[in-house]
């Protein structure tokens, strides 16, 4: 890397930390604005905040190690998550929007009742910090790869970054800055791939010089048993997690709710072969990467073939998907620790500017914990095992009793939280403790299918057993009935609040593309070679800027309109 590679990654940081201060004053009106984004959120905006922070650096540093590997296996696996997105459009999302809460602690604590909303909370914000960290490690490692600056001081840099703008602007600064890091980081992608094929010698010459079984979807590792699994885990992850459920509950309606993961879906059905293409072919064009080596090798393409600058810009799309996923955890556990532990146990009586407050100091510190996690990755074994041990162990566990409950009213108390601690205590035996104890270790569908098995046949036997008494929950009856019965009815003035931040944030997303478009010209003419290719690019997202813009003039119009005839 160079200057100028520095000087592009500092732009496009600063870019991010100001729109999260564009937010500021919007996020401390109130509580919905901070932690609802006013509860009318665009699902286009939402959908698009729902598959960045989905992949973040990981995606090129631990899907990306696989397809080095072993090739398209990254793109059947990738395939396993569009598939449950699509379960989770159908049958998932429009339930979440159904039940009327902001949050899915919320729902677990007017469901089960105040004791298993603080189980369940301090579980998945324990996991979350462990999730967080499973994406600040790649994308450190990447730009570890690229400077001459250490792993550790990486990851602090970066970690501090994504905290300060997440405290700063609540919801809305996340799910803005997901849309404008969607835009750096398909364009950075766009420009490698082009480039990465023509260096190879063309598709062709790629093909035919990849290692044998390099386009098999399945191998010994990662077998058709181990996809399924995935799907079902990914399913729970997707429908279940409780940083995407905001994105379920913070649209208009349930139809809102289900478009926003058919958004997801069909991005991840497309983008995948986008992704894993350049590893693959430096595969080919470097073969000899071992051990630890190969999660870098996304990046270590990239300065092979990119121009001065063009590698700052893949940095930066690097970080600004890791910034999506990392950011939309935190403010999660920000929101879910202010209003469901401090109000609750805390300060019953706390405003909502205290509330507000609690969330941006909690931020702070479940950052810094985040950060000291990520550090610790290189000693467990590197992050593709990090990051399996995570989904095995806890993410089954944690959201299938919940999403189950959604769809039954016989699950109890009892039920949800035998099948949560069943789930993780079996699960911490055969991933943690078994291959110390007796050195015996599972295979990774194996790992994959008892992750999701157990927690799923515990709640089935208690569904066949509640069915057969003929029992119902008597807290989901009482649930049922408050959520259709209080109806929250939107009053004008709260209906006009959430569209003028709507339009606001449309117009700051607008504005925003139309600075990363003219950087990345910009970038273009500067370079020595390719810069066809960059412009193009450039050109594209800035057409589109303005389109975003004149949506956004068109929205307020209409709301002006309706304001006159009220």
């Amino acid at each position: 890397m160079v200057q100028l590679d520095f000087i592009v990654m500092a732009v496009f940081a600063l870019l991010i930390f100001a729109i999260g201060l564009a937010f500021t004053r919007m996020g401390s009106k109130n509580g919905q604005a901070f932690f609802e984004a006013g509860g009318e959120t665009p699902w286009w905006i939402n959908g698009l905040s729902l598959f960045i922070s989905y992949f973040s650096a990981g995606t090129f540093v631990v899907w990306g190690s696989i397809a080095y590997r072993y090739g398209i296996v990254a793109n059947a696996i990738q395939l396993t998550m569009a598939i449950s997105g699509g379960i989770v459009a159908y049958f998932i999302a429009k339930r979440w929007k159904r039940t009327g809460v902001k949050t899915a602690a919320e729902y677990i604590g007017r469901r089960f009742g105040l004791k298993t909303q603080q189980f369940y909370t301090y579980l998945v914000l324990t996991m979350s910090m462990f999730t967080t960290a499973s994406v600040l490690y790649p994308v450190g490692k990447m730009v570890h790869v690229a400077t001459p600056y250490s792993l550790n001081t990486c990851i602090i840099i970066i970690g501090v970054i994504i905290v300060l703008y997440t405290a700063a602007g609540g919801l809305w600064a996340v799910l803005v800055t997901d849309v404008v890091q969607f835009v750096i980081l398909t364009a950075s992608v766009l420009i490698v791939l082009p480039i990465a094929l023509k260096t190879v010698g063309g598709m062709n010459h790629f093909i035919d010089h990849a290692p044998v079984n390099f386009f098999k979807p399945f191998n010994d590792d990662y077998t058709f048993g181990f996809m399924l699994a995935f799907i079902v885990y990914q399913t729970m992850y997707i429908g279940g997690n409780w940083s995407y459920v905001q994105r379920y509950t913070s649209v208009k309606d349930e139809k809102n709710a289900q478009k926003v993961a058919y958004i997801f879906t069909i991005l991840y059905f497309i983008s995948p072969i986008l992704w894993m293409l350049p590893p693959m072919i430096y595969r080919v064009i470097n073969p000899n990467l071992q051990g630890l080596e190969v999660e870098g090798a996304y990046m270590m393409l990239c300065q092979k073939i990119l121009p001065a600058g063009l590698i700052g810009l893949v940095l930066a799309g690097m970080i600004s998907a890791t910034s999506s996923k990392a950011n939309t955890t935190i403010n999660l556990a920000a929101t879910v620790f202010a209003t469901d532990l401090y109000k609750n146990l805390i300060r019953p009586k706390a405003s909502e500017k205290e509330l507000i407050l609690m969330a941006r100091l909690f931020t702070l510190l479940f950052g810094a914990g985040t950060v000291g996690i990520a550090m610790l990755v290189p000693y467990v074994g590197g992050i593709v095992d990090f990051v399996l041990k995570i989904a095995s162990i806890a993410g089954g566990a944690l959201f299938a009793p919940i999403i189950w409950s959604l769809f039954s009213k016989r699950q109890t108390t009892f039920s949800t939280v035998s099948a949560t601690v069943t789930a993780l205590v079996v699960n911490i035996w055969f991933e943690m403790l078994m291959p110390i104890l007796i050195h015996v270790k599972l295979s990774r569908t194996m790992e994959t299918v008892l992750g999701q098995a157990i927690p799923l046949t515990v709640l089935l036997g208690f569904e066949l057993y509640y069915r057969s008494k003929g029992m119902i929950h008597d807290k989901a009856d009482v649930f049922e009935k408050s959520a259709t019965q209080n109806v929250v009815v939107i009053s004008k003035e709260h209906h006009r609040e959430a569209e003028e931040q709507n339009i606001f944030g449309i117009r700051v997303i607008a504005l925003s593309m139309a600075v990363v478009s003219i950087g990345i010209v910009t970038l273009g003419i500067m370079a020595t070679l390719y810069g066809n290719v960059v412009i193009t690019v450039g050109t594209i997202i800035f057409f589109v800027s303005i389109l975003v813009w004149l949506a956004a003039n068109k929205r307020k119009k209409l709301m002006e309109e309706i304001l006159l005839e009220g």
